[in-house]
């Protein structure tokens, strides 16, 4: 089982390079704080986790804490203690010679997930329930602008964007409002030309690949990657066929363009186009 799973990890990892020397001239670039970010890092086991959003990023953040010994069990740990708790560290916290220490000698992984359900899972998560910082931030200026006779409850709030609506902010050249991490490319998030990783992880066979990486870095046996959905537990996961809903509503032009947005995401990390 674990052959198979090293050879998975290499053929992740030798498609990712393909793509960025084929696409990417950077390879030689500084790497700057910016470029690290999004990057948690964990001491004790030696690990550099690139946060990608709904991709299982605040189970991640949960083992992340385990390890560290910030908690004995990923179970006792509150989403907003996750999110809210400042208990991690990031890479772009310490100076120049931390930075390339790390990036360095310690284990540096990511996890990505197919970028339309990524999407979908993103705008369910922020626009379809109540969130009092999507809404009035996002929500008010994807209305004013896209919405045809909004009504004034709607402007005011920003509440009940539709996808349809979200799509055209995404596509749209010139914003409203600007990007957000939880609909950005993994491309710009974790900077995956720039930064060699050594362990790429898919949300689709999460399980097997999160307890795999636990293995590799020799994490404690009772330590597995937790199941738990974290947010909206009552609803059923963003699937395939959930995502496929979502995008019937769209024109193929509106599917071809959102597909040409994520192109990157799409051949780096070897998705089927959908």
């Amino acid at each position: 089982k674990w052959k198979s799973l090293y050879q998975i990890q290499r053929e992740r990892k030798r498609i990712m390079r393909e793509t960025c020397s084929k696409y990417k001239s950077n390879s030689r670039r500084i790497i700057t704080p910016y470029h690290v970010s999004r990057i948690f890092v964990e001491d004790k086991y030696r690990v550099l986790y690139c946060e990608v959003p709904k991709a299982g990023c605040s189970n991640w953040k949960r083992v992340l804490m385990v390890l560290n010994g910030l908690a004995s069990s990923t179970k006792d740990i509150q989403h907003n203690t996750v999110h809210y708790g400042n208990y991690l560290k990031r890479l772009d916290g310490f100076d120049h010679k931390g930075i390339y220490h790390r990036l360095n000698s310690y284990t540096k992984m990511l996890f990505i997930r197919e970028p339309f359900e990524k999407l979908v899972s993103a705008f369910r998560d922020k626009f379809e329930h109540p969130n009092n910082y999507y809404h009035p931030v996002f929500g008010k200026a994807i209305i004013s602008r896209y919405r045809v006779n909004a009504t004034k409850e709607a402007l005011r709030t920003g509440s009940g964007v539709k996808f349809k609506e979200f799509i055209q902010y995404l596509l749209d050249v010139h914003r409203p409002v600007g990007m957000d991490i939880h609909w950005d490319h993994v491309n710009r998030l974790c900077s995956p030309c720039l930064i060699d990783y050594d362990f790429v992880g898919k949300f689709e066979s999460m399980e097997e690949d999160a307890n795999f990486f636990l293995h590799l870095i020799g994490a404690p046996q009772n330590l597995t990657f937790p199941k738990f959905k974290d947010r909206h537990s009552d609803e059923e996961r963003t699937t395939t066929k959930i995502t496929q809903q979502y995008f019937a509503q769209l024109s193929p032009a509106q599917r071809q363009r959102s597909y040409d947005f994520y192109y990157m995401d799409y051949l780096m990390f070897n998705y089927s186009k959908p």
